[in-house]
């Protein structure tokens, strides 16, 4: 008796679905209107984020209005998913408050709407006290990697970011369930 045949694009949710398993929630706000994360914005992407104390990760299906070309996700969109992943690893990982400075992105292969996306950011670098070199990857269901991203970030401790004017009471206190979780 032949066995069936597993595609890799199976193995590869099974692997996701074991590495989800391992990971833990990070809390999300519903009182601000990111594009990129917010449960409440209907045009946003309403990403949701875990972690395995490693790294941030997000599984993503962007919807047919973020289009570009056809059925393809606009590269703007895709540069948003790589910074947010990004930006919530830095937050999580580093216990800071940042904000994009500089941001790299590869475009390696077509990126389809309406598919699942696996997001995975990293840091990669501190750069001294105020500044780290974090890594963004989207892969598609087969596991392949679509677009990847390296970006520094200005990273600031909460009382800088409150005196800066970067984050009100609100949000430095959702950072705060952030860093402990």
């Amino acid at each position: 008796m032949k066995r069936p045949l597993i595609s890799f694009s199976t193995i590869y949710t099974f692997r996701a679905i074991e590495l989800e398993k391992k990971c833990k929630s990070l809390p999300n706000s519903a009182t601000h209107h990111c594009f990129g994360c917010s449960p409440i914005n209907p045009s946003g992407l309403q990403m949701n984020f875990y972690t395995n104390d490693s790294a941030v990760f997000s599984d993503v299906t962007v919807p047919r209005h973020l289009c570009g070309w056809n059925n393809l996700i606009h590269g703007g969109i895709l540069s948003t998913i790589l910074d947010e992943i990004m930006s919530w690893a830095a937050i999580y990982l580093l216990k800071r408050i940042t904000l994009t400075k500089l941001m790299t992105i590869e475009f390696l292969k077509p990126v389809y709407i309406d598919h699942a996306l696996k997001a995975e950011g990293k840091v990669l670098e501190l750069k001294g006290k105020h500044e780290a070199v974090m890594e963004g990857i989207l892969s598609n269901g087969d596991g392949a990697i679509c677009t990847r991203s390296t970006a520094n970030f200005a990273i600031f401790s909460p009382a800088v970011a409150k005196r800066l004017g970067i984050a009100d009471e609100e949000h430095l206190n959702w950072f705060e369930q952030i860093c402990n979780t």
